[in-house]
């Protein structure tokens, strides 16, 4: 006879950068469990949502296969005496298990024939496993930094608020994370605020979605997925939609409701790195972008409710997100006040590595490799060596300073803006490239004279001071 078992941990608002992973290291750990205890079953689905951690096991075995265990004796031939009558060896073997010599078999041992007792063992039911599995599985979670909440003696990522433990229609008598398990659970926190008891462990999902929470992950992305294409087709654009933004954001809401905002046209002449840096990172915003992959005017939110009002919501993510686009857009223009060439003294004052010098003097060393190597390359050495000169001077700058990732993009606009050419501006985001195996190359001859340039001059530096790297991205 099998059975299906639910489990549901909830909890306060989980790490939404944690959530995938703790989902799929809590199934697998109950795997391992239940194949330890010899408990067959046929799969496990795993839940999570912001306030939740959740496993149905399905097929899942009553008990545990009665099993034998072999306790070994001594040497037959010291078991018995000449008359076979048992010596007092096997006597104390017998005494030591509580048998009878009826009750003794004999086994090979190799090079010697041995007494044994094969004793039956029942195995355990479900019931009383199984509380012990996932209290364990729970233990074993990878969690960096634990806590303990109010007078519970157990620890977890957050302050757990219910247990819930049902075989069929039954509750297992369970106490785990300190919490007596139930078959009542909760669903979304503003729309059905109230306990929700669950008559089946097959009622779960259903349950939870009449309560406005889609407790399947994936279920949940896909319906993130769904909406923002649509508001994006809507004006003819195409959502910016990183792996993990939308993992992050998925792990945010129980409900998601995408909607689309807008925001003024002068902020798109600053340089939309900076604007999808921002609304991505500190919004949790997916950035909108035409065929020619130019940033729109426009934003997709996921709110976590579905509002009477979603005009409300969306002018107050509009109201969130201006004096984040207008700190961008001053930084830019205050940049623009003094020209890359001109921020040369400060490199000066910036250690590239104590026993290497400033980065000045490495930009000085890449400058010569640079037309050096252009004879290789066939880039020009003039715009090489402007290049060069130029690399690494919107590393002083405003915008970089509060968005880093921008290096060299930033250079980029920046030396446009001053009349570069393309050779020359473009080199400065090249020389970057490729930041990891597999990315993309220099497109122009002299972003990747610049980029080879860089490279050796810095591995012949620290080669040459005895720091070799140990990692593909060192340095």
């Amino acid at each position: 006879m099998t059975h299906t078992v639910l489990f549901e941990l909830g909890c306060e608002e989980l790490p939404p950068k944690s959530l995938k992973n703790l989902r799929d290291a809590l199934k697998s750990q109950v795997e391992s469990g239940l194949k330890d205890a010899g408990l067959a079953f046929d799969s496990i689905d795993a839940y999570a949502a912001p306030r939740r951690l959740a496993l149905k096991i399905n097929a899942i075995a009553a008990q545990q296969p009665d099993s034998q265990k072999r306790f070994d004796g001594p040497a037959v031939q010291a078991a018995y005496d000449a008359e076979g009558n048992p010596t007092k060896a096997l006597e104390g073997f017998l005494r030591g298990q509580g048998i009878t010599k009826e009750q003794v078999s004999t086994f090979n041992a190799g090079k010697v024939e041995k007494v044994c007792y094969l004793k039956d063992i029942q195995g355990q039911s479900l019931d009383e496993l199984l509380p012990n599995i996932l209290q364990t599985a729970l233990d074993n979670l990878p969690i960096a930094k634990r806590m303990r909440s109010a007078a519970s003696r157990t620890e977890f990522v957050r302050p757990v608020q219910w247990v819930v433990l049902l075989k069929d229609n039954q509750v297992i008598d369970a106490t785990i994370q300190d919490f007596k398990a139930s078959n009542q659970t909760y669903g979304h926190r503003f729309h059905a605020p109230e306990a929700i008891t669950l008559n089946h462990a097959d009622d779960y999902l259903d349950a939870l979605r009449a309560a406005k929470v889609i407790a399947n992950f994936e279920e949940r992305q896909a319906m993130i997925d769904e909406q923002v294409k649509k508001l994006a087709d809507e004006v003819n654009a195409i959502a910016i939609v990183p792996t993990d933004l939308r993992d992050e954001v998925t792990s945010l809401v129980e409900f998601p409701v995408a909607l689309r905002a807008s925001f003024e046209q002068r902020f798109l002449a600053v340089p939309q790195e900076a604007l999808i840096t921002t609304m991505q990172d500190n919004q949790k915003y997916f950035c909108l972008v035409d065929k020619n992959n130019k940033l729109q005017p426009y934003f997709i939110t996921i709110s976590n409710i579905e509002s009477k009002d979603p005009i409300q919501i969306i002018e107050g993510n509009e109201k969130v997100v201006r004096p984040r686009l207008s700190d961008a857009e001053f930084f830019f223009l205050q940049d623009q006040k003094q020209p890359l060439a001109s921020r040369k003294d400060k490199l000066k004052n910036m250690v590239f590595q104590a026993q290497l010098g400033t980065l000045w003097e490495k930009t000085e060393r890449v400058a010569k490799l640079s037309v050096a190597l252009c004879q290789f390359t066939g880039a020009s050495a003039l715009d090489a060596e402007k290049a060069a000169f130029l690399s690494k001077c919107d590393l002083t700058s405003e915008l970089v300073g509060e968005f880093p990732e921008l290096q060299g993009i930033a250079g980029t606009y920046y030396a446009r803006l001053k009349g570069e050419n393309d050779e020359v501006s473009e080199a400065l985001g090249e020389q970057y490239l490729p930041k990891f195996a597999g990315d993309e190359l220099p497109k122009t001859k002299t972003g990747t004279t610049l980029a080879l340039a860089d490279r050796m001059v810095t591995l012949v530096g620290i080669f040459g001071i005895g720091q070799a790297p140990t990692g593909s991205k060192d340095p």
